[in-house]
């Protein structure tokens, strides 16, 4: 355990070969979960509806048993604690506030139930309205509140109990996008006034790119890779995680490598073949990748269309046909036709004006592709 500069406990959360299975057939919903959480740590489980995100953090919750496995609290074996008893808190998308009491009565609600003295209760109470900056709705009802505001009072029932652990379901779904980018910051900044250990789960990637130190991602109750926001991006272990982190996802591009007269691998297609570089070749060839069908993985931040881009080398160039523009704000995205099943996507400056049908060539910094299995997804890399 260890104390927090703010004065909390705070712990680390070791979840051991965990499973969930359900029904007769035994299915499952989280598959030999393993990952220790560290004191103080804001980790972000992300994945798409139904890839076992929740059922695993209501599982550390004790709101829905294990099948198998061992769930640490710090050096507390959990497994079979209730709820109340294992020293967390836990905020939900729906606030879940009592519509009769006011924001004062929610926040002090739980505190209350514990018999905790008058005072104490009061102190607690607003100094938790005073970091979430809701002193002035203390005698408010939940019904005269924005969503935003609801949300604070959420989060103060939680802050308000000092435990060990916060658990947090998707707590900013409901809110218009302008009000979650302001709480994602908000929560960022509680994290680090606190420093608890936060297990936070969301379906949206741009939420766990920008509030996690560390990203599980998650498909089919399985992890797919668990590391830092940076890595995970930069370095996705399969295209499953290449494709779902990064807005917009990675370009595939399926291929052939094959080895020419130096000694390096290219990358072939039916229209265009593409030198890979020395250090990259190496890897490939090192796994017996010569000769075999590929998928090449680039990011659109990686194709350039600017001249001072291209290097000396021609065979890092590909033609594309003007098809769709998708204006972002500060970025432009174009989407070109290159021969492949998908359309591939460009990042560029919004002052770039091309017409449909136009032939553009495209740079692509091979040094920062990556190159994956065509039949299990898995990165080559690595």
């Amino acid at each position: 355990m260890n104390e927090h500069t703010g004065g909390v406990a705070v712990e680390s959360i070791s979840l051991n070969h965990v499973e969930k299975r359900y029904g007769k057939e035994k299915l499952y919903a989280v598959k030999d979960f393993h990952l220790k959480i560290n004191e103080g740590e804001f980790l972000v489980m992300v994945g798409p509806s139904g890839c076992g995100k929740s059922t695993t953090l209501r599982m550390i919750a004790g709101l829905e048993d294990i099948t198998s496995g061992e769930i640490y609290i710090g050096n507390r074996l959990v497994n079979h604690l209730p709820p109340k008893n294992r020293d967390i808190a836990m905020v939900f998308q729906n606030y879940a506030l009592y519509p009769n009491m006011n924001v004062y009565e929610n926040i002090a609600f739980g505190l209350r139930m514990r018999k905790m003295p008058k005072h104490e209760i009061d102190m607690a109470v607003k100094k938790a309205a005073r970091v979430l900056e809701i002193e002035s709705f203390l005698e408010r009802k939940p019904k005269q509140l924005s969503g935003g505001q609801r949300q604070r009072v959420a989060l103060g029932r939680a802050i308000v109990r000092n435990p060990k652990v916060f658990l947090m379901d998707e707590p900013l779904s409901n809110l218009d996008a302008k009000l979650r980018v302001q709480m994602r910051t908000e929560l960022i900044k509680l994290h680090k006034q606190l420093g608890v250990t936060t297990v936070y789960v969301t379906h949206d990637q741009v939420e766990a790119m920008t509030m996690g130190n560390r990203i599980v991602v998650m498909k089919d109750g399985v992890i797919q890779q668990a590391d830092t926001p940076q890595t995970i991006y930069s370095n996705p272990k399969n295209m499953f995680v290449a494709g779902f982190i990064g807005t917009p996802p990675m370009n595939f591009i399926e291929g052939k490598l094959m080895e020419n007269a130096s000694g390096l691998l290219e990358f072939h297609t039916n229209r265009y073949y593409l030198e890979i570089p020395a250090g990259q070749s190496a890897k490939l060839k090192a796994n017996n990748r010569a000769n075999k069908n590929i998928i090449l993985g680039i990011r659109c931040e990686h194709i350039h269309l600017d001249e001072a881009m291209r290097d000396a080398r021609p065979h890092s160039q590909i033609a594309g046909i003007q098809k769709i523009n998708e204006l972002m704000g500060a970025d432009m995205y174009l989407y070109l036709d290159i021969g492949a099943p998908n359309l591939l996507i460009v990042r560029t400056h919004p002052e770039h004006r091309f017409a449909e049908g136009e032939k553009l060539t495209l740079t692509l910094d091979l040094h920062k592709s990556i190159f994956f299995d065509r039949d299990t997804g898995e990165n080559l890399l690595q």
